[in-house]
């Protein structure tokens, strides 16, 4: 069973400017382009807690010593919650050739070659958030730095302000909303861990039963808890629900809890009753109670480690040893003094939140009326209270636990209390004005609703949704879309859904979208894509249809080459479905999201700009309704004459437009009067718009030519060019053959102050 913790999970990695995500082997992580030999390089790995980061980085450490990564001849692995926890200081050779690993002989030599060798090693600090106060790093004031004693922090800031092994590579695995990136200047590559797809989690839950009598039966009935198998999506929760399975099926039984709370407390309850006598279980109950509560304080200083001789006794470190709470791990050695200290971590971070939320429950200090400050979503001006993020649905769940015989047992006042604290949930929530919350408070508290199983809460929340609900760059893992689809399916509302830039799985777009109350939804194209040739060669015509219908694709910002080649893929598809249609003897069908695309929006940079327009012309014919087309950029697409040109071969088809922005696009007198030729077909333009560019008088001349034959025109913008008083003259003389233009904007520096108000005075409709 341990050897599928190294399965292979989907790596990402992200560009921060474009966020485009392409998928990424093991081999490719060092892999950076343009990269500088001299210079350190930094790499950051991202991923919720249990998502695999340490095995991740364990699978590099095995393949290095299996002869890949050549390029370092050293590799040090550090936990950093562990190196940050005694306060002590260490020089650079204490932390990597005493606390990592100890030469039997020649550490002077090895330690010298090191330094001169910087970009033959590799540091990876494991668990950034175990950096205590790691938001407040300061500058690395030692002189020497290499060889003067420093405490963790100063050596990692060393390392990162290249004053320390300047050309190493450093690798930082933490999670998504650490502040990583506050205290590392410049990270060349951003790698994320995503987690198991769907087939990976029936994977890895096939190779966890294999063998065993039951494993046919496992698989399903894990399935058939589709809120226990969406959590597979993580690694370690996979891992939690696979254990559960098996106990659950070891006894004959074939039901599943059906809430994260009422998993880990099924957990706990498994783990110490078979092993625990009558004699036992009250001392097992206290210890408990004091491990909920060392939990719950590590978080609030954002830890989850501490040295052993602080715990409160001998039975609770006992306790927390023998049921596999806590595990124990060694300081390292001071090279002075040569002592040797020992801690213990909790052995999952998942462990530590459920215990968290058990402390608050059991607690007599927290007071019912205190309780809501340690949830997530009350408030859009207070910050979440503890580092502890699944805490708030925890204590959720176990407020409504009052009739679950072994929670009771946990206290002999748990009952009394927990109904108290309740109330005091019931009324927080009852008051919040939902409809109100931000998207990322609203989710936390649907995750919390859906923790308590209550009738009267989830249909409270389900029947105060506004109609359009926004998750617009919110991260919606599966669990999160199935408490999402379960909530919205118990409103009779209509809803309008915004899931871009959500990161949602197919399965969770293909559930949230075929729910009858979902009147429309606006996606990522690749996923909607992707969505749809599944739904197509399933033979899910219904389905394919009605989610083309409501699909939504107005107004559209095409911001990278990739958005250009979705959006076409997007018009490949109405292709394929029209295909489909005419082989079953059906009309040919428009799906709509292309047939009502009226504004585009174009800034793709001066890099790809021309190459990305290009690709757009292509497909500009197929939106039949397009009226607003802009390529006017803060960073300039730079089309030049060769993207005007391509344009203007188009204009035939664009018979809807009636904004057209070319402004700051480098076109010049060649493309103006490619534009202009062409120009008269826009039956329906309204405003151009070509401020900014490099056109001079021989294209002031051209556009002069067509603008009486540009009968629906009202608007010209021709400002920042190179036009001067001559130019300026003939399309003040082409103006008054035109009465239907209601505006002429061309000051330009070229142009004599002079002559230009001598020109508005002529025609009013001039403007500057």
């Amino acid at each position: 069973k341990n050897s599928i913790k190294a399965m292979e999970k989907e790596l990402v990695t992200c560009s921060l400017q474009g966020k485009e995500k392409v998928a990424l082997k093991r081999s490719q992580i060092f892999q950076i382009p343009g990269g500088k030999d001299l210079e350190t390089k930094v790499i950051v790995v991202l991923g919720k807690a249990g998502m695999g980061k340490s095995i991740l980085v364990q699978k590099i450490c095995q393949d290095w010593s299996n002869g890949e990564f050549s390029q370092f001849e050293f590799v040090f692995w550090f936990d950093c919650k562990q190196i940050s926890l005694p306060e002590k200081q260490y020089s650079l050779k204490d932390l990597l050739l005493e606390f990592f690993v100890k030469p039997q002989e020649g550490s002077k030599e090895i330690f010298e070659y090191i330094l001169q060798n910087p970009a033959k090693v590799l540091l990876v600090f494991d668990g950034f958030e175990g950096l205590h106060d790691h938001e407040n790093f300061l500058r690395c004031s030692a002189s020497q730095p290499e060889k003067d004693l420093c405490t963790i922090k100063e050596l990692l800031s060393g390392l990162i302000q290249k004053k320390i092994l300047n050309g190493c590579t450093l690798l930082f695995t933490a999670r998504p909303k650490d502040k990583v990136y506050h205290c590392v200047s410049k990270v060349d590559k951003t790698i994320e861990i995503i987690g198991f797809s769907p087939q990976q989690r029936e994977l890895y839950i096939s190779k966890y039963f294999e063998g065993l009598p039951y494993s046919d039966n496992a698989l399903k009935l894990i399935k058939q808890c589709e809120y226990l198998f969406s959590h597979c999506y993580s690694p370690v929760m996979c891992r939690f629900v696979c254990f559960l399975c098996e106990t659950v099926l070891e006894v004959g039984d074939n039901c599943l809890p059906s809430t994260l709370t009422t998993v880990f407390l099924k957990f706990l309850q498994q783990k110490i009753i078979p092993m625990q006598t009558d004699v036992a279980a009250m001392q097992n109950q206290e210890s408990l109670a004091t491990l909920a509560r060392i939990a719950w304080y590590l978080g609030e200083k954002h830890q989850s480690a501490m040295k052993s001789d602080l715990l409160p006794s001998k039975e609770v470190k006992e306790f927390a040893l023998k049921y596999g709470f806590f595990l124990p791990f060694a300081f390292p050695k001071h090279s002075d003094s040569g002592e040797e200290a020992f801690g213990s971590t909790f052995s999952d971070f998942v462990i530590q939140n459920f215990l968290g939320a058990l402390h608050l429950t059991l607690a007599e200090e927290i007071k019912d009326k205190s309780l809501t400050k340690y949830l997530s979503f009350p408030s859009k001006k207070k910050k979440p209270y503890n580092w502890l993020d699944l805490v708030p649905r925890f204590l959720c769940g176990l407020l409504f636990l009052q009739d679950d015989p072994y929670f009771c047992s946990l206290s002999n006042k748990v009952v009394k209390q927990s109904i108290k604290k309740q109330k005091t949930l019931l009324k927080c929530i009852r008051r919040l004005q939902i409809n109100e919350l931000c998207p990322e408070r609203l989710l936390k508290l649907l995750q919390c609703i859906y923790e308590t199983q209550s009738s009267y809460l989830l249909q409270h929340v389900a029947l105060r949704l506004k109609p359009d609900l926004s998750f617009l760059g919110v991260v919606l893992t599966p669990p999160d879309v199935h408490v999402l689809h379960s909530i919205l399916k118990r409103s009779r509302k209509e809803f309008s859904l915004d899931l871009r830039n959500s990161s949602i799985d197919m399965q969770g777009l293909k559930d949230l979208v075929g729910l009858k109350n979902v009147a429309s939804f606006r996606a990522s194209l690749s996923a909607t894509v992707r969505l749809w040739k599944s739904l197509e060669q399933a033979n899910d015509y219904e389905l394919l249809r009605a989610s083309t219908e409501k699909f939504v694709l107005d107004p559209f910002k095409a911001k990278t080459i990739k958005d250009v080649s979705d959006l076409s893929d997007l018009v490949d598809m109405q292709k394929m479905i029209n295909c489909v249609q005419d082989a079953s003897g059906c009309s040919s069908y428009e799906i709509p999201a292309i047939k009502n695309l009226r504004k585009l929006e174009f800034a793709l940079g001066p890099v790809c700009g021309l190459q990305g327009f290009l690709k757009l012309v292509e497909i500009l014919a197929a939106f039949p309704s397009l009226q607003y087309l802009d390529l006017d950029a803060l960073s300039e697409n730079g089309i030049g004459d060769e993207g005007a040109k391509s344009l203007s071969e188009v204009f035939p088809t664009l018979t809807s437009l009636e904004t057209l922005n070319l402004s700051q696009n480098k076109i010049t007198d060649v493309g103006a009067e490619k534009l202009a030729t062409a120009l008269p077909s826009l039956s329906s333009l309204k405003t151009l718009s070509l401020y900014n560019n490099n056109i001079c008088d021989f294209g002031a001349e051209n556009l002069a030519k067509v603008l009486p034959a540009m009968g629906s025109l009202r608007v010209l913008e021709v400002q920042y060019n190179k036009i001067t008083g001559a130019g300026a003259q003939q399309l003040t003389d082409s103006l008054r053959k035109c009465p239907h233009i209601k505006k002429l904007v061309m000051w330009n520096p070229t142009i004599p102050y002079g002559v230009l108000e001598h020109l508005r005075q002529l025609d009013s409709r001039i403007s500057v």
